[in-house]
């Protein structure tokens, strides 16, 4: 039997950042994960550049059913403790949009960055090696059934992520094993994930594929309302795009989205003053406000005639198309799935986890991080932060957890 401090189930990001925290505290650490490769996720995030972090990241940018959970972990590892990490490894990174940090080189860099940090805290790993079953042991920790043979731990950390891209090696390894220890599970949902809708209602809009132009788009009421100002892309089956992903993590089947296709512009105002300034038709006067494939979808969606010349334009059918561009209500049937989200929400409850260690309240010494728990960022880096976050909390608690125990 082989026998360690602790076990970190996961090598993806809060797998990897805690098992190196924790090695490099003294505790002898075994890492195991399923998959082949170290960090698949970490590689293909951000184009292949991996946008690590958010220097902007609140508590704000994370949904939960328990929304305050998040506020300690991320007090304590901030987005500015994990940049002074990466350029201690003299990793070069750069600001591409709203405090979203990116390597300047490939996503490679911050995989090395951690597999570094592991072997510094003369981290095992064990890749690729399944675990079977997992139950107590009789002095309080954990026996591990593996591919590579049984294993005792005296903690446990389960890091093994969540259900998105499953073609990546995604598992609900670590969800089965919160059930078998009493843990209740927020019901898992696919996350900034494109929204689909019904083929023949959005035939007239399955041409647009490609195009892409900044929005306004909400969804929801009162606390569970998300608005974001992005930009949306069309595809066959529906919209995708930064807006669409993030407003995806708000959206519950049934509810409808309103899209302002020309946010920061009064477009009835437009239309009036240009039926009084110019002789241009109504199409050429829309396509200079927005892309002429779109102006004409809409024109011939409302059964507008856009050879018309503006000034002979009936004033209440320019309103009609202001408010349908301007308040554009539609329904999704549904989403892209796990194969194309880019996270979990939902995961292990965090009213059963202490959110000083992420321990669980159940059961002593086993601790949940990252994606599998409950807890779940916006698009832009507030995931990965998540994941510093959370591991480094588990981690800083495990030197002394153990040495009392």
């Amino acid at each position: 039997m082989h026998s360690f401090d602790l076990v970190v189930v996961g090598a993806g990001a809060a797998g990897l950042f805690c098992a190196g925290i924790a090695g490099q505290r003294g505790l002898s650490v075994l890492l195991i994960d399923h998959a082949e490769k170290l960090g698949e996720k970490i590689r293909i995030s951000g184009g292949g550049r991996c946008n690590f972090t958010n220097r902007d990241a609140t508590p704000a940018q994370f949904l939960s059913e328990n929304p305050h959970f998040c506020r300690s972990a991320l007090a304590r590892y901030s987005p500015r403790d994990f940049m002074a990490l990466v350029a201690r490894h003299g990793i070069a990174f750069h600001e591409k949009h709203k405090g979203q940090l990116f390597c300047d080189d490939s996503s490679e860099r911050i995989i090395e960055m951690l597999r570094l940090e592991c072997e510094a805290g003369g981290v095992q790993r064990w890749q690729p090696c399944t675990v079977a079953g997992v139950r107590d042991a009789a002095d309080g920790g954990f026996e591990l059934d593996t591919s590579r043979g049984l294993v005792s731990s005296r903690r446990l950390v389960v890091a093994s992520g969540g259900l998105s891209i499953p073609k990546i090696g995604a598992s609900d390894w670590g969800l089965r094993l919160a059930k078998q220890f009493g843990h209740a599970i927020v019901e898992p949902r696919a996350a900034l994930v494109p929204l689909t809708f019904d083929a023949q209602a959005w035939a007239p809009f399955s041409a647009l594929s490609g195009l892409s132009l900044p929005v306004r788009i909400a969804t929801g009421k009162g606390k569970a309302k998300g608005e974001f100002l992005e930009d949306l892309l069309f595809t066959h089956r529906g919209l995708s795009g930064p807006a669409v992903l993030q407003i995806s993590s708000f959206w519950t089947e049934g509810q409808s989205l309103s899209i302002d296709l020309l946010p920061e512009q009064d477009l009835a105002a437009e239309l009036r003053r240009a039926k009084n300034d110019s002789r241009k038709q109504l199409a050429n006067e829309l396509a200079g406000l927005m892309p002429q494939r779109l102006a004409d979808a809409w024109i011939a969606r409302l059964g507008i005639a856009g050879d018309r010349p503006m000034p002979e334009c009936k004033d209440a059918a320019l309103a009609q198309l202001a408010e349908a561009l301007q308040r554009w209500q539609l329904t999704p049937n549904g989403s892209e799935g796990w194969r194309k989200a880019e996270v979990m929400r939902g995961g292990v409850d965090t009213r059963e986890l202490s959110s000083q260690s992420m321990q669980s309240k159940r059961r002593p010494g086993l601790f949940f991080i990252g994606e599998v728990v409950d807890v779940t960022g916006w698009l832009g880096g507030y995931n990965f932060q998540w994941a510093w976050s959370s591991a480094a909390a588990c981690a800083r608690s495990l030197e002394q957890d153990l040495a009392t125990a």
